[in-house]
This record gives structure tokens, sequence and C-alpha cells, in this order.
């Protein structure tokens, strides 16, 4: 059965996420980077290849720091959701890329972002996207897009939120939005989906993407 709580890595693998692009293209080059749960360390690696960042993971799978330190990336094992090792303001960049909803703590994690980096650059599964709904409503069950290829039990989220969630809390909890990205879902609907996210990103996104500085207001 397939399991995501066992965070397993080849020490040969590459990620290939849609938002990889996203995140690159808002780094700047040479800057000094943090990725907080960073998998295989393929993210890092395509910024240290492309912008030149300075780059270092925090990874809880001793395997993904394996395939990291294999890539060249500086990577260390921990927890990301508590007081992390790091000075005030010590990185250009934060990235946790979806793993906010894999975490006990997410505000304590958010908090520090904040603390260490000048910016976060956060994404997750929106949990409000209306195939989740319509499975919930419809079939009474855990939203499947949500978890595919898992089971309820089986998954590694344990806060699922909703864009209007994140929102909600960035306001709530001293940051300022810079930018967003909400990415699909087109392929699955077969519908103009750039539209109709723009509109009512919580319902027709299936994810969140979002630079964030810390409100000094």
């Amino acid at each position: 059965m397939n399991d995501n709580r066992k965070y397993k890595y080849n020490s040969k693998s590459e990620s290939k996420r849609t938002e990889f692009t996203i995140i690159v293209n808002w780094i700047k080059k040479g800057s000094s980077v943090v990725d907080l749960g960073s998998g295989d360390g393929t993210l890092l690696k395509i910024l240290k290849d492309n912008k030149k960042t300075d780059s270092f993971g925090i990874e809880i799978a001793p395997s993904g720091v394996t395939a990291a330190k294999k890539k060249g990336i500086k990577t260390k094992a921990g927890r990301i959701d508590e007081k992390l090792p790091f000075k005030d303001k010590e990185f250009d960049y934060a990235i946790c890329n979806v793993t906010l909803q894999m975490v006990m703590y997410p505000e304590i994690l958010l908090s520090e972002m904040k603390r260490i980096s000048k910016r976060q650059i956060i994404t997750f599964p929106n949990f409000a996207f209306l195939l989740n709904r319509l499975d919930l409503l419809i079939n009474g069950v855990m939203p499947r897009f949500m978890i595919s290829t898992y089971k309820w039990y089986s998954t590694g989220h344990i806060h699922q939120l909703s864009i209007k969630d994140f929102e909600i809390f960035c306001k709530t909890n001293g940051f300022k939005v810079l930018n967003t990205n909400h990415i699909g879902p087109g392929r699955f609907l077969h519908l103009p989906s750039d539209p109709l996210i723009k509109i009512a990103p919580n319902l027709f996104a299936s994810m969140g993407v979002y630079l964030l500085e810390e409100d000094k207001k």
C-alpha cells in the first residue's frame, strides 16, 4: 500500500513539479535560500544551477538528505515546525513547498520562516478546490483528488487548508502578500481554467503559491 508518511526517496531521484518554475522566477540571482522540507533537493539544485543561489535544505527523511547531498546541496536532517537553528533574517528566501499541511505545528513553521528570512515562499494544495468539495458532498468521503493514490489513513496530510484559510492567516499574523500564482486544474475539468482561477481561486485552483514578507505595519 502507498504511504506518503514514510518519505522515502531514491538516492538518484529528481522531482518534477509545476510550481518549481514559478518559484525559480521569483528568486533573485545570487540569493541565499533555505528550503524547509527540501525532499530530494531537486528544487535547491535547480536554484543553485540557474540562479547561483547559496542553497541549504532541512528534510526529515534521511533518504531525502542523502539524495540532496548527492546533488551537491548542503542539507541536514530535522524537523521544521520548531525553533530553527538560524539567525534572524539569515536568508533572503525561505521556501516551504507542499509541506505546510504535513507538519504538526504549521503556525510555528510560518512564524520561523518569517523570522529567519526576508521573504517567504509557500505552496500548498487547496482543500477547497471544486473537485474536493464535490467528492465530500456527493460521495461523503475524504476528497480523493487531495490524496491521490493514498487512503485517508496513509497520507501525510494532517492540516488541510484552503486558499481562503491561508490568506486569513497571513492578514492576522503579520504577513504581507507580494505575489500569488494559483495553479491548475484545466487538465482535470477540460475547461479554460485560467479565467476561472482569477475569478474564484479558492474554488477553481488546486494549489496556491505565495510570495510573502513580514508586514511591518
